[in-house]
């Protein structure tokens, strides 16, 4: 970024900062006056959150199962599978010259 662009952003930065803090949008919450619509939202927010859990086991053990056959067996048991056939009837180059 050129450095009028940095500057600018920076000086935003600090403007939203100093508008954040004034006493209009530091008002506390009261949860008296939270209406269903709150209530709805901070539900379906959190059941947002917890399907998001699905695929993240999905990945993490995949993750886990794969460094750990790569760990575990090496580049032996890589080896092992090279002499496997893909499909019936179709032989590799180095199975067809045995």
């Amino acid at each position: 970024m050129s450095k009028t662009r940095k500057i600018f952003m920076m000086v935003l930065a600090v403007g939203w900062a100093i508008l954040m803090a004034t006493p209009v949008f530091a008002k506390s919450f009261s949860w008296k006056e939270a209406g269903t619509s709150l209530w709805i939202f901070i539900i379906i927010g959190s059941m947002i959150i917890v399907l998001q859990l699905i695929p993240a086991t999905i990945l993490f053990f995949t993750f886990i199962g794969t460094t750990s056959t790569l760990v575990f067996k090496g580049k032996k048991g890589l080896k092992k599978e090279e002499n496997r056939l893909a499909l019936p009837g179709y032989q590799s180059e180095q199975l067809k010259s045995r």
